[in-house]
């Protein structure tokens, strides 16, 4: 599968991933319910405000479920920064991934790679993790 995102989308992500350095930033995108277009961006408050993990908030994320349901959205995109080891998800994000439908989107803002940074995509289902291509749109 692959994962198609919008240069405003990417430049977003990788714009909040650069603000809330030294922390992981994290957030989703959300598309029509069965379509899997990634069209509305939802940053969220990295509830565990750290450089080496992140969390939503409960209340947050409850209510990010509530408003994708009364939009009739599902997640389609879940994401997080790593700032300092490469964009691949960590044996934590394996073990919490729980939306088996998601792309799971990881940036890197390690400094040895600055002022690039890496944006990656994964399917994580049942602990296996997958690379997949990601096709980006102007």
């Amino acid at each position: 599968m692959t994962l198609e995102i919008s240069q405003a989308f990417v430049d977003a992500i990788l714009e909040q991933s650069r603000v809330e350095y030294p922390d992981e930033c994290c957030g989703v995108i959300l598309g029509p319910a069965g379509s899997s277009k990634a069209l509305r961006h939802k940053p969220m408050i990295n509830a565990a405000h750290s450089p080496t993990f992140y969390e939503f908030d409960p209340k947050d994320l409850l209510a990010l479920y509530r408003e994708a349901d009364d939009n009739d959205e599902e997640i389609v995109v879940i994401y997080h920064s790593h700032t300092e080891t490469e964009a691949y998800p960590s044996r934590t994000d394996i073990a919490y991934a729980g939306e088996p439908g998601a792309h799971y989107v990881l940036v890197s803002t390690r400094k040895e790679i600055a002022p690039a940074t890496e944006f990656r995509s994964f399917r994580i289902v049942d602990g296996v993790v997958t690379e997949e291509p990601v096709t980006i749109s102007g």
